[in-house]
């Protein structure tokens, strides 16, 4: 009996998750990661074949499996169709900041343009800053590092050359207006293009994660798995309707995971 239980795929990976959630509790760090290892170990049943086949490609690997149900528990907690729709939302929002920015910074820089020339020839001034490294100054006051190791450079330079080396605070404001403007929203890095840079949102973006995940986890790129490596469609199908709680009417299968991969294939072949 004990010999069937230590090569009992289902055991082996049940054991493989309570130790990363026991681990998790002991250090008390990914608690949403927890949520989706109870997920498995609750629908079991569902995955018993996708377990067999995790261990059939995986036991003689070290931390081939361990990798692999991590990679499951690290998708489906940050990478579910909630957290990316809030992915697509920063991403919509980033662009809405950036072009704020850009007007708010082109109207600063004409109000600062006006105040230089009142203050030059109506006789008045308000004693505000006009030199950076006065504004530089200003609002380093706090930070430590500044007033150690770069103050004692930076403040004498503003003695040593005067105004015309320098650029006016409307002309560094309008330059920050301008890269905002310019500014393109890129994701900034391969899993966020993954999983959120398409125009809609949908269940395919947690495949698509998990598919990158997967790539970046192989020896390729000096992970544990092997290089090019793939889950059959019915096990990759099994795994996220568990992880992510699917119910019964909503369930997708491997024919789904099979059109999926179908389309990325084309889509990369499109872009070469």
């Amino acid at each position: 009996m004990a010999t069937l239980l230590m090569t009992d795929p289902t055991q082996i990976c049940e054991d493989i998750l309570r130790a990363d959630k026991a681990h998790n509790i002991e250090q008390a760090i990914l608690p949403s990661e927890n949520r989706i290892i109870d997920r498995l170990l609750a629908r079991r049943l569902e995955l018993v074949e996708a377990y067999a086949e995790i261990h059939e490609k995986l036991h003689a690997r070290p931390h081939g499996i361990e990798t692999m149900l991590g990679i499951v528990t690290n998708v489906a907690a940050f990478w579910n169709p909630e957290r990316v729709a809030e992915a697509r939302s920063a991403r919509t929002r980033l662009a809405e900041v950036n072009r704020e920015i850009a007007e708010m910074a082109m109207d600063l820089a004409g109000l600062l343009e006006e105040r230089s020339e009142i203050s030059n020839s109506s006789g008045f001034a308000s004693a505000t800053h006009y030199q950076i490294v006065d504004v530089i100054d200003a609002a380093c006051s706090e930070n430590y590092h500044y007033r150690w190791h770069l103050k004692g450079e930076l403040k004498p330079l503003s003695a040593r050359y005067d105004l015309k080396y320098w650029p006016n605070l409307a002309e560094i404001v309008r330059v920050i207006g301008q890269d905002a403007d310019y500014a393109d929203t890129e994701a900034t890095a391969p899993l966020t293009r993954a999983a959120a840079t398409g125009s809609r949102g949908s269940r395919a973006d947690f495949f698509k994660a998990l598919f990158e995940l997967i790539k970046e986890k192989d020896t390729a790129s000096h992970g544990h798995l092997p290089r090019g490596f793939r889950l059959s469609d019915n096990t990759l199908a099994s795994l996220a309707n568990c992880a992510l709680d699917v119910g019964p009417d909503e369930l997708v299968d491997g024919a789904y995971v099979k059109r999926l991969r179908q389309r990325e294939r084309e889509d990369r072949n499109s872009t070469r």
